[in-house]
């Protein structure tokens, strides 16, 4: 007679479909996940082990309805929320209904949808939390009130989160990039050259660098990290940028 293998852990990553999402999805799974990841408008390639459904992370009644159906499932192991929308304008200068839906889009959604996923994973007593943020919600740029605050206003719930479930065994971390080669960053291409000077290391990141970050943070490894707020920058952030002749 032959044990029957375990069961591989779950993951659920809300906004898998491309650049950073995509390389969380490839990254987990090729450490021995199950993955389901959502996506907008088309689901992308099949892949062996992962599943894929729709979600606009913009429509509240959406975003409820998939979390209600999250509070009585098994738990997940792993869930990290990477989508998300940028907005840009000066503050003088923002649009109402424009910063609202960035701000549903990029912490709404999340504080709502971990609403539902953890309580399974309180009362497994077990599981991994991770946003994926930006370096934008601690420091400013000009046009990016809007953007930056929907990101500090993210960091904020996961600290309070992380705080209020360690005890029950969840963890819960922000990632923080700094400027990664992806689709968001294609309106602003004329600026790269500009960009990179002001990174120590010199290039943007890889979204399998954002990857590799969030692959930690969901292992067993990092069962001691809660509430952290990671810079993956290229050393961005820890810069003056004070230029020497």
């Amino acid at each position: 007679m032959t044990d029957t293998p375990p069961a591989p852990p779950r993951a659920l990553v809300i906004g898998g479909r491309r650049g950073i999402g995509a390389a969380v999805v490839d990254t987990l799974a090729a450490r021995g996940f199950a993955v389901t990841y959502t996506y907008r408008t088309e689901p992308g390639p099949v892949r062996d082990g992962v599943d894929a459904a729709a979600l606009d992370l913009a429509d509240r009644d959406a975003v409820a309805a998939f979390a209600e159906t999250q509070a009585d499932a098994p738990a997940w192991d792993a869930f990290v929320q990477v989508g998300g929308t940028t907005y840009d304008a000066l503050a003088a200068m923002m649009d109402q209904d424009a910063a609202e839906r960035a701000m549903q889009v990029n912490y709404f959604a999340f504080a709502r949808l971990t609403r539902g996923v953890i309580r399974p994973m309180l009362r497994a007593r077990s599981g991994r939390i991770v946003a994926i943020g930006s370096v934008i919600g601690q420091v400013a740029t000009q046009g990016n009130a809007a953007y930056g605050a929907t990101k500090a206003a993210l960091l904020a719930y996961v600290r309070s989160l992380a705080i209020e479930s360690a005890k029950r065994g969840v963890t819960v971390n922000y990632v923080a990039p700094g400027f990664v080669d992806t689709e968001m960053m294609a309106p602003f291409a004329a600026h790269r050259s500009a960009t990179e000077g002001r990174i120590p290391a010199g290039r943007y990141g890889r979204p399998e660098e954002i990857a590799a970050m969030v692959g930690f943070l969901v292992s067993p490894e990092a069962s001691y990290v809660n509430g952290a707020y990671l810079p993956v920058d290229g050393g961005l952030t820890a810069s003056a940028g004070v230029p020497r002749a």
